[in-house]
């Protein structure tokens, strides 16, 4: 039990997957169903989830494709240089 929102709980797991290259730059991450099935959680608190992912950077969502991890600058790059490779 922990007081911070289970939606930002699954945010957190999502993040470190992210974070550690489980889930890579430019790939899908699973379905809200499939969050919602895999952790035992309502597809809201998926949904909900995946908005924190967006509000965080981290993921983009393409209406009719699914929701994709965003490419990171390189963990020693010093953030918004404004260079596009």
């Amino acid at each position: 039990m922990s007081a911070r929102p289970l939606y930002v709980q699954l945010a957190d797991v999502i993040a470190k997957k992210i974070e550690s290259g489980e889930l890579a730059p430019d790939r899908p991450i699973p379905s809200e169903n499939h969050l919602a099935d895999e952790y035992g959680v309502a597809r809201l608190t998926a949904r909900r989830a995946a908005q924190e992912l967006r509000e965080r950077g981290l993921i983009v969502t393409v209406r009719g494709k699914g929701s994709f991890v965003v490419q990171q600058p390189p963990a020693n790059a010093p953030e918004g240089n404004g260079t596009a490779d």
